[in-house]
C-alpha cells in the first residue's frame, strides 16, 4: 500500500509535451468571446464618428458648392452689365463724333446740290460720307411721306388741297439716326388739308351718291 506523501500539492494536468509556463500562460489568457465583445464596440463607436464626420464633411460640400454657384452667377451678371455698359459708351462716343460732323455734313449736301462738289473736294466729301455710314449713320426723311413728331421737327407749315394728312412736302434739313437711337430730328416743312376741304368732299360724295340713287329710280319700295 503506497503512502502519500504530506503537504504534496497537486498540480493540474499538463499535456505531454508542454511546459508547466504553457499552462499558465494559457490560464492567463482571455476566451476568444471575452476579447471579441470590447473590439466590436470600439469598432461601432468608430464607425459611428467617421459617419458624424462624413455627414459633416458633405453639409460643408454642398455649402461650399452653393457659395460657388452664387459667385459664378454675380460673375456673369457682372460681365453682361460690363459688357452693355462698354457698348453703351461706345455708342455715345461714336453718336458724339457724328453729331459734331452733321454741319460737315450738310454743307457737302449743298455744295452737292448747287453743281459744286467737283476735283478733290468731291473725293474727300465722299470718303466722309461713306466713313460716317460704316460707323451707323443713316439718313432719313422723304417729301411726301407722313409727319412724325418724334423724328420730324416742323420749321414751315401751309395748307395745301391735295394732301389728306399732315404731310412733310419739302426737307429743309435730312435726319439722322444710328440704329433705332435718332441723333438729329429731320427739319421740314409740313402741309395740312385746307379748312373745310374735308367737308366739301364728304358733301360732293353724298351728292354723288344721291344722285346715283336718282338715276336708279331710287330705293326699292317694300
Amino acid at each position: 500500500m503506497t503512502e502519500e506523501t504530506p503537504g504534496f500539492d497537486e498540480k493540474p494536468d499538463v499535456p505531454s509535451g508542454a511546459t508547466p509556463d504553457d499552462a499558465e500562460s494559457q490560464a492567463a489568457t482571455p476566451s476568444t468571446e471575452e476579447a471579441a465583445a470590447p473590439a466590436g464596440d470600439a469598432s461601432a463607436a468608430q464607425l459611428a464618428g467617421l459617419t458624424a464626420q462624413l455627414d459633416q464633411v458633405r453639409t460643408a460640400l454642398g455649402e461650399r458648392t452653393m457659395d460657388l454657384q452664387r459667385l459664378q452667377a454675380e460673375y456673369q451678371n457682372y460681365r453682361r452689365r460690363v459688357e452693355r455698359d462698354r457698348i453703351a459708351v461706345k455708342e455715345i462716343a461714336i453718336a458724339n463724333l457724328l453729331t459734331e460732323l452733321l454741319p460737315v455734313l450738310d454743307n457737302i449736301a449743298r455744295a452737292r446740290d448747287h453743281g459744286e462738289l467737283v476735283g478733290g473736294f468731291k473725293s474727300v466729301a465722299e470718303s466722309l460720307e461713306t466713313v460716317a455710314a460704316k460707323m451707323g449713320l443713316q439718313q432719313f426723311g422723304k417729301e411726301g411721306e407722313p409727319f412724325d413728331p418724334m423724328i420730324h421737327e416742323a420749321l414751315m407749315h401751309s395748307y395745301a388741297p391735295d394732301v389728306t394728312e399732315t404731310t412733310c412736302v419739302a426737307i429743309l434739313q435730312p435726319g439722322y439716326r444710328i440704329g433705332e437711337r435718332t441723333i438729329r430730328p429731320a427739319r421740314v416743312a409740313v402741309a395740312e388739308p385746307q379748312p373745310g376741304a374735308q367737308t366739301v368732299k364728304a358733301d360732293s360724295q353724298d351728292s354723288a351718291e344721291a344722285a346715283d340713287d336718282k338715276e336708279s329710280g331710287g330705293p326699292d319700295e317694300g
